[in-house]
């Protein structure tokens, strides 16, 4: 029977064998012929099998068949299709350079993306913008903004204008992994959320993943915002920038060895304290108020079989009303990339990164009365990953990522009349780490599949003092601490392990129409503390600790996908529903500025936030635009909180609808608007008050009921529009060398004072009832960052 079973097998990895000797790779790179840069996402069809695949981030393809005679197409969207005829009797390795494609204006295009890849990408819950889409919404005082683009997607929002971040249904910001070239970012905003960290002009490539999450990314549980910068033109140098109202920016790339090594270098910095300067003296003793950014990257192909990448970020935002007051907050972050070929199958990539992020605030007048503090987290990931392009219908991706976090919640001293004293935090380290596999497989011509496990632990670590708090508690109160000690250096304090599963299937009803599905499980280990309206620069990250579990998320959706009038028209709904655990809230009264014993302070609760998304995009003709309408609900259930109900976040969005257009006038005038409607957010307000001489002529405000975001601030709409003015193409019968262009924008057109919060206030005239009583007049105050209209202009130029 042994012998018999053993003799099976061996004909049939024999009969394998010899099968897949009949089979052979085709593989390389698809790049801009203009300035050599890989193309993401770019396709190979193959026509015979009606078949073929996608290049990855780094620009590659693989696709291994039988024997035989065919042709290939290779295209992207807003390039020429370059078709090549082949006899595949051997591995081959094609590298192709696509032709840009002029567009004539009846066929503008708003994307690059295959015209039907909403339909065919088993990717649902994600949304993409390509740069030029970016560039053409109405700008925020003449800047373009990756982060104010992505809001007008659905299920995409903030909590109000000069809010730091955004939220994906019904997550909070601190539960969105934001990257670029792979580092984490985790302040993404410049001035307050007016501007993000994301210089648009060294962008290549944006995709947002609201659900569905590959299993390569993990640590946040409500989506992962990956940005990739540009990789610099290896053909030629190039310069580009703009002058904007706000700030300046400018951009040089180009070959450091033709065709082989490239670099960009970029940089933005406001001006506000430069042109200040010119009119006043206030800013002479050391004031600033400004914000800068400088991106860098260097790429080589060192030979058929590797390439490596280089990239930096450094940014900081300075607002200073003396040398000695004020505040800062900065991203730093660096990446070295290394992809290399095994074989024809076998594509690998290794990723070292630096991300960090630091901030401060320090304040007095002189040396014996003074405050400073600042705050940093810290990591370094390595990260590799393997993929192996089995053959047409598979792709498997396997590997890991291994983080190393210090936490440095507050170096911070005091000094009143002379006396020092160091009321520092103590720093405390983590360790994170992760293993993943995940496969793509398409079933039938109809049917595509992916799924995948990733596995993750958290190691929370000494040398740091470790509380203990009573288990007991009183239900929404502060924790009694019952001991503390000293934990050794690198001592395992806590350990968690997640599983988190992600499957994700697209059934093609036909070619016009698909059916999506996903489901996927992540965990979060580092959490944002944050008891403010809206996240703020100087909010702390803490890890998971033996007093603090880490969150988790599920999500479930499905998705409804249809194209109209040959993919003129993208049309989509999706359902989905998010259920969390260990959301973090915080008692009445919670602490969480230079706090020792914050753990306390905080409590966790179960989230879920449910909704539909419908979605239309018009990608042909000189009208184009997209728009979106989210109804949605996020809600928290904490023990102790609001009578033990469930309540609705800060962020809790019932309607949400966008609409963006863009109107080619002729071939040197775009006309381009947006309008936004969102309905109020939650906040909580007093219901009642105490009137009494007993405490002073003043009237107190009081929750009786003790309800959370028991009413919502006014609804918020606004209507952005500008006019996009290109420079000649031509200058006295030949082609200019450079362009430019103008852009002419007026943001919140009608002048709507939209809330951000409302406060109280009382009226200085109280009138006396009797001996006890008062009847003090009260109001309410509408805070609005933005309340009339901003018009603004810039000048851009790229030769």
């Amino acid at each position: 029977m042994t012998q018999r079973l053993f003799f099976s097998l061996t004909i049939i990895i024999f009969s394998f064998s010899a099968f897949a000797q009949e089979k052979y790779t085709i593989n390389g790179y698809l790049k801009d012929a203009k300035n050599g840069e890989n193309l993401i996402g770019a396709t190979v069809y193959v026509k015979e099998v009606e078949s073929g695949t996608a290049t990855n981030f780094y620009g590659f393809y693989s696709i291994t068949l039988p024997a035989g005679d065919y042709t290939l197409a290779f295209r992207s969207l807003g390039y020429s299709v370059v078709d090549r005829s082949i006899q595949l009797d051997q591995n081959l390795r094609i590298d192709i350079e696509l032709q840009s494609e002029g567009i004539e204006l009846e066929e503008v295009v708003i994307t690059d993306r295959p015209e039907d890849e909403n339909i065919v990408d088993i990717e649902m819950s994600v949304e993409k913008l390509d740069i030029s889409t970016i560039q053409k919404l109405p700008p925020f005082l003449g800047e373009t903004d990756v982060i104010k683009s992505i809001q007008l997607l659905p299920g995409v929002s903030t909590v109000g204008e000069g809010a730091s971040g955004f939220n994906v249904r019904g997550g909070s910001v601190g539960q969105n992994l934001i990257l670029l070239d792979e580092a984490p970012i985790y302040n993404s905003s410049h001035l307050f959320g007016f501007f993000s960290v994301f210089n648009p002009d060294v962008v290549q490539d944006v995709k947002l993943y609201k659900g569905g999450v590959p299993a390569k990314y993990g640590g946040r549980i409500s989506s992962v915002l990956d940005v990739r910068m540009k990789e610099g033109n290896k053909k030629k140098v190039g310069v580009n920038g703009g002058i904007g109202t706000v700030f300046s920016r400018l951009t040089v790339e180009g070959p450091i060895q033709k065709d082989k090594t490239s670099f960009v270098i970029a940089a933005r910095r406001s001006y506000a304290d430069v042109f200040a300067r010119l009119f006043t003296d206030i800013l002479d003793d050391g004031a600033a108020l400004n914000f800068y950014d400088i991106n860098l990257k260097v790429n080589s192909t060192i030979n058929k079989r590797n390439r490596i990448f280089l990239s930096g970020y450094f940014g900081r935002d300075v607002f200073r009303q003396d040398s000695r007051q004020g505040f800062n907050w900065g991203n730093q972050s660096g990446t070295f990339r290394w992809n290399h070929l095994f074989n024809d199958r076998w594509f690998s990539n290794f990723s070292v990164i630096y991300a960090q992020y630091d901030y401060g605030l320090a304040f007095g007048e002189s040396d014996f009365d003074s405050f400073d503090w600042d705050s940093e987290i810290e990591t370094w990931t390595f990260k590799p990953e393997f993929t192996y392009f089995a053959n047409t219908n598979n792709e498997l991706t396997i590997g890991g990522e291994v983080t190393n976090y210090t936490f440095e919640p507050a170096n911070a001293v005091a000094i009143s009349s002379g006396e020092v004293s160091d009321i520092s935090v103590p720093t405390k380290r983590a360790i994170e780490s992760a293993v993943y596999i995940e496969n793509e497989q398409k079933i039938s011509d109809k049917l595509t599949l992916k799924y995948g496990l990733r596995v993750s632990n958290f190691l929370y670590l000494g040398e740091t003092t470790v509380f203990e708090f009573e288990e007991n508690r009183v239900p929404g109160e502060r924790r009694e601490l019952v001991s503390e000690r000293q934990a050794d250096d690198w001592e395992v304090i806590e350990s968690y392990t997640e599983p988190e599963p992600r499957i994700a299937l697209n059934y093609r009803l036909n070619n016009r129409s698909s059916i999506k599905a996903s489901y996927n499980r992540t965990a979060q280990y580092i959490h944002l503390v944050s008891n403010t309206v809206a996240a703020t620069p100087i909010d702390v990250w803490t890890p998971s600790s033996n007093n603090i579990r880490p969150q988790t998320g599920q999500q479930v959706a499905l998705g409804y996908f249809r194209n109209f009038q040959d993919n003129g028209f993208e049309t989509s709904v999706e359902a989905y529903y998010r259920p969390t655990d260990n959301q973090v809230e915080y008692v009445d009264g919670a602490d969480i500025f230079i706090n020792e014993r914050i753990e306390g302070d905080l409590i966790q609760g179960r989230g879920r936030a449910y909704g539909l998304e419908f979605s239309v995009r018009k990608n042909i003709g000189r009208l184009t635009g997209f728009g979106s309408y989210t109804l949605s609900r996020s809600e928290l259930l904490v023990d102790g909180i609001n009578n033990n109900d469930w309540y609705p976040t800060r962020f809790d969005q019932t309607h949400n609808l966008t609409l963006s257009a863009f109107y080619e006038l002729n071939e040197r005038l775009t006309l381009s608007s947006t309008f936004t409607y969102i309905t109020g957010t939650p906040a909580t307000f007093p219901n009642g008050r105490f009137e009494q001489r007993l405490v002073g002529d003043i009237a107190i405000p009081y929750l009786e009921d003790d309800q959370r975001n028991n009413v919502r601030i006014q609804d918020y709409n606004r209507l952005d529009l500008s006019l996009t003015i290109d420079g000649k193409k031509f200058k006295r019968g030949e082609k200019r060398k450079n362009e430019d262009y103008w852009v002419i924008s007026i943001y919140n057109v009608y002048g709507r004072r939209n809330a951000f919060s409302q406060y109280f206030g009382q009226d200085l005239d109280v009138r006396e009832v009797d001996a006890n009583q008062l009847n003090a007049q009260t109001f309410a105050n509408r805070f609005s960052v933005i309340g009339t209209i901003f018009p603004s202009v810039s000048y851009n130029f790229k030769f």
